[in-house]
């Protein structure tokens, strides 16, 4: 087992690490930029090391100056957590070259699946179900015809990356050019490369995926499914485990397919492999995601199986101990991701400080969080707070429990989408599972602000605190009198949000 591992990360996928490696007896290091100098993770860490100024691309996409402070340390390995460096293969390759472990797949695994087209290629190879589209990148004279040959409505989707950018869904032909345009532009500012494919659009599709966990002998295994169909420009907002959809037909043929596409790379580490599924339940290789995943909690909470420890175990050189047979679900377990961010403006990020933070608690509740009271959210980075999960008996019984937590949930400072997400926990529809990646662009009332959001009451909690001033609302004063303050200057009990 390592003795020191780096994270080549911030935020809550920092912490969480930290936390498994703790667990696990193994000293930290973290690196950090000037923005993140008081971040949490760096206060958790055995050792911290500064990188660079602000912006990603000068520390924390700088894969030599990471591999540097990891030799400086003496770390003998690096965790990339997801975004960032985690999909870089060239840096996998540095990692190597200079004799510090990656903790994930092998760089030739990040290279095969990053790139969608060799994806694509490599789950035809397979026999994989595939979406109707293109077989490579094409140009503008050929996404035009085969978005003619295969009908309307169609996405163009961006070749060597994800996470909604470069892609745009088009209705009609008229769209096309101008569609084509704009997804082309984005792809080359967002992955330097703007080479996009097309595939036919499954109307009222649901995102499902399997987990994957193999090790460096050749055993690999599935964790079962996670739903991720509530989706905000086609990013993720709300994930539960398992879904609440589909058949154990259906779940037994999609986890035997994910394996399929991980052995045909070899595969190593913790992997997602993505589907889209229609509403009778056909579905189709979307791509494989070679990092842990933002959502992994949830497939944590149904399975027990701690996916971050098992990440080191297996860079280590561990076998899994465990057979497939052995992996039982139990329950339900859904992920809040907690933004600052405003709803009702389309999610424009709200940057600031946060004056006070109280995360929820209580029997089958998990925070898994990076910011405390008195930190600052900046405009650097995914304005993501916390991901809240819960697990229960059943899925009706998880979404009351998050319901109960996200209105114990108290942030002062910026606009949050609590209230939005407490609305989709009342949804009739959402409680019957009845989703789709359309759901919030086909409920605009969702993000409309009730009288009961807590911005709502916070706020006029804080105006009342301030004798009827504004000025805390714009983050002066901040709650460092405590809650008891709030509630003897408004005349509550407890928190009004319950």
């Amino acid at each position: 087992m390592f003795k020191k591992i780096l994270i080549a990360n911030r935020g809550e996928i920092a912490v969480r690490i930290i936390r498994a490696c703790r667990e696990l007896g193994i000293a930290t290091v973290a690196v950090y930029s000037d923005a993140d100098r008081d971040a949490l993770h760096v206060m958790l860490a055995d050792e911290a090391y500064h990188i660079g100024p602000s912006k990603p691309s000068e520390s924390y996409l700088v894969g030599e100056k990471v591999v540097a402070v990891a030799k400086k340390s003496g770390a003998e390995a690096i965790h990339p957590g997801f975004g960032f460096l985690s999909e870089n293969d060239s840096f996998a390759e540095l990692c190597e070259k200079e004799g510090v472990v990656f903790i994930g797949p092998s760089a030739e695994a990040i290279r095969l699946m990053g790139d969608k087209v060799t994806a694509r290629k490599i789950a035809r190879e397979a026999n994989l179900p595939l979406v109707p589209g293109s077989e490579g990148a094409v140009s503008d004279v050929e996404a035009s015809r085969v978005a003619k040959k295969i009908g309307y409505p169609v996405m163009i989707k961006a070749s060597a990356g994800g996470g909604g950018k470069g892609m745009r869904l088009v209705n009609s032909k008229e769209e096309f050019e101008s569609s084509l345009r704009m997804a082309r532009s984005e792809a080359f500012s967002s992955f330097g490369d703007d080479s996009v494919f097309i595939e036919k659009f499954v109307q009222k599709p649901r995102h499902v995926e399997v987990q994957v966990l193999g090790d460096r002998h050749g055993n690999l295994l599935h964790l079962f499914e996670r739903e991720c169909s509530i989706q905000r420009r086609h990013q993720k907002v709300i994930e539960e485990a398992p879904s609440g959809f589909i058949s154990q037909k259906t779940r037994k043929n999609m986890c035997e397919v994910a394996l399929r596409i991980a052995k045909a790379v070899d595969y190593s580490g913790a992997g997602t492999v993505e589907f889209i599924m229609d509403q009778e339940e056909n579905f189709y290789f979307l791509e494989m995601n070679t990092r842990v995943q933002v959502e992994h909690p949830v497939t944590e909470m149904i399975t027990g199986i701690d996916i971050v420890k098992w990440m080191i175990r297996i860079a280590s050189g561990e076998k899994l101990p465990f057979k497939q047979s052995a992996i039982k679900m139990q329950g339900h377990a859904l992920e809040c991701r907690v933004y600052a961010e405003d709803p009702a403006t389309n999610f424009l990020p709200s940057p600031g400080p946060l004056h006070y933070v109280r995360a929820p608690s209580g029997p089958g509740v998990r925070d898994d969080s990076s910011v405390y009271s008195g930190c600052e959210i900046t405009s650097f980075y995914d304005p993501m707070l916390s991901k809240l999960v819960v697990w229960g008996n059943s899925r009706e019984d998880a979404v009351d429990r998050m319901l109960s937590a996200l209105r114990e949930y108290v942030v002062l400072g910026v606009r949050t989408n609590l209230g939005f997400l407490i609305r989709m926990m009342r949804d009739p529809e959402f409680r019957k599972a009845q989703i789709d990646t359309g759901f919030i662009e086909r409920h605009p009332e969702l993000l409309v602000p009730e009288e009961s959001d807590p911005e709502v009451i916070l706020m006029a909690a804080a105006v009342a605190m301030n004798g009827g001033s504004n000025q805390i609302v714009q983050g002066k004063t901040a709650a460092s009198s405590g809650w008891k303050l709030f509630a003897r200057r408004v005349g509550v009990s407890g928190n009004p949000l319950l």
